[in-house]
């Protein structure tokens, strides 16, 4: 394998460096990365991947891309909304970097697709937002002796690190037990300093970049915290757990988490075709309802157990929020409270705003 003139140009300002050189260029060249998520945090990731000349790239998302998220997410602008972002990623990327190849997947990460999706590509990295997710990309990971790099994002903060990396410490080491559902509020919920996931995800495109070129010291093993306000960055080491043994991936990754399962889901359609047999309840916050909303009764989850008396019982209740996993939860409470009504969730809820 070689680099056409064309390449050679394109990359020249790696090829004069002596610790790359055509030998390194080379093995980005030949490299192969999965992203799971085309969002905030996979935006930096991908551009720098691209612009650096990673040989093939998947992206895995099955979301599209919304106005709100215009705001962080700097590859998409106003023509992609409503298109898949994986699709309208890889189109962007394409142009800025013709001589590699893109791999797009319009599908959600899930355990039935994860390990024959990770058998194709050298290096993983984990650009989601949920505890379920990462937990499954740990677990796949781990079977399959794969390198992850590691990224997330809370209101001005951000972590880095990279798990499974030649058999190290892996997410669970740091991570053993999940949080209680609804416990890390995501930046759907409380919102996120848009440049925070550029300075993250870049962080991770370069701790992928120096494990393809085998250069510095990779964060295997340690975990770097970032704030943005005082700027302030600090580097903890955490251990291998050798006790921990992974022969299978986990039956339900929701139930893990402590998700619980809804009997029933029906989509927006599916409602608006027998919107008369149903009362809504909206559990976001008031926030995210002046953003957009459909007429509902509106009860922010956290305040849900103490105001169950205001929802009307004389016909099923649809549950929504954002994406589906707290109306599963609002769904637990109201089952709990006794509520005896049918009770159905929105499946993916307002995901992408008003439907």
């Amino acid at each position: 394998m070689n680099l056409s003139t064309a390449e050679k140009q394109q990359y020249n300002r790696h090829l004069i460096l002596e610790d790359i050189g055509v030998e390194g260029q080379l093995k980005l060249k030949q490299a192969s990365v999965l992203v799971i998520g085309a969002g905030g945090l996979s935006c930096p990731v991908l551009q720098y991947l691209t612009a650096a000349g990673v040989g093939k790239i998947g992206i895995v998302d099955d979301d599209t891309v919304d106005q709100s998220n215009l705001q962080r997410q700097i590859l998409y602008n106003h023509k992609d909304i409503r298109k898949n972002k994986a699709e309208a990623a890889a189109s962007h990327l394409q142009l800025l970097n013709p001589f590699i190849s893109f791999d797009t997947y319009n599908a959600r990460l899930t355990k039935e697709n994860a390990l024959a999706l990770f058998k194709k590509y050298s290096i993983i990295v984990d650009g989601t937002d949920n505890f379920p997710t990462r937990y499954l990309i740990n677990d796949a990971a781990i079977l399959l002796k794969k390198p992850v790099v590691f990224g997330s994002i809370f209101k001005f903060e951000g972590q880095v690190s990279v798990f499974n990396y030649n058999n190290g410490p892996s997410y669970s080491c740091l991570y053993p037990t999940p949080p209680k559902p609804n416990e890390v509020p995501n930046c759907s919920e409380i919102g996120v300093l848009g440049v925070l996931p550029g300075i993250i995800g870049s962080l991770q495109a370069n701790e992928v970049l120096k494990i393809i070129l085998g250069l510095g010291n990779v964060l295997s093993g340690k975990l770097l915290t970032f704030n943005a306000l005082s700027m302030k960055q600090t580097i903890f080491s955490f251990k291998k757990n050798t006790t921990v043994r992974m022969e299978a991936l986990q039956e339900d990754y929701q139930a893990f988490c402590g998700i619980p399962k809804v009997t029933k889901e029906i989509s927006f359609e599916e409602y608006k075709a027998q919107s008369s047999h149903y009362n809504l309840l909206d559990v976001r916050t008031q926030r995210e309802r002046e953003e957009c909303h459909i007429k509902s009764i509106h009860i922010p989850l956290a305040e849900l157990a103490l105001r169950v008396g205001e929802i009307p019982q004389d016909k099923s209740l649809l549950v929504f929020c954002k994406s589906g996993v707290r109306g599963k939860l609002a769904i637990e409470i109201l089952q709990n409270k006794g509520f005896k009504e049918t009770l159905v969730n929105l499946k993916d809820g307002l995901l992408n705003g008003v439907p």
